[in-house]
């Protein structure tokens, strides 16, 4: 046992949100986020994972064809983790990302305007509806996107680009505060 005390420190603790008419920008709390790797190539488990973990359709999110992350607020105990990993042995495994990525919310009006500035990837709600997601460059940072609601998207990224990308974000968002 080491002397010294791990000390968890939020990526984006000292960014507060950006909030105006058009637009929120804010920094999700640091929960978990559950990679589930599904041990079935052929068939689509995703219907028998939600209500196994308990989760809304929103809390998962579609990485790759059999690959979801599932997500939340709260922090999960080793022990908790471990009845999850139990409840879905059969149909996937995890792999535990809550300490790898961060997430941070984008919502209002200028969400979608904002994030076009900064990514190829098509965002019309027509075309990427609520519960679509995808991973897509926005500028130089791979970022794993999640429309949550009609106005408003989640965004994942590795722990170690968190803050620039919020920065690219605060800088994309300009015109609209």
């Amino acid at each position: 046992m080491s002397a010294f005390a791990i000390e968890h420190r939020a990526a984006l603790g000292d960014k507060s949100a950006l909030i105006s008419t058009g637009l929120t920008l804010r920094a999700l709390p640091e929960g978990h986020v559950l990679h589930l790797l599904s041990a079935s190539a052929d068939g689509d488990v995703s219907g028998t994972i939600s209500p196994l973990l308990g989760c809304d359709t929103l809390a998962k999110r579609s990485v790759s064809p059999g690959q979801w992350f599932v997500v939340g607020d709260e922090p999960l105990s080793r022990a908790a983790l471990a009845d999850i990993a139990q409840k879905i042995k059969p149909y996937a495994e995890i792999v535990d990302q809550s300490h790898g990525r961060v997430r941070i919310a984008i919502s209002g009006p200028k969400a979608t305007s904002v994030l076009a500035k900064g990514t190829a990837a098509d965002l019309a709600l027509d075309v990427f509806p609520v519960g679509h997601a995808t991973t897509a460059l926005i500028g130089h940072i791979a970022a794993h996107i999640t429309r949550v609601s009609e106005d408003g998207f989640e965004l994942m990224v590795l722990r170690g680009f968190a803050e620039s990308l919020w920065d690219e974000l605060a800088e994309l968002s300009a015109e609209f505060r």
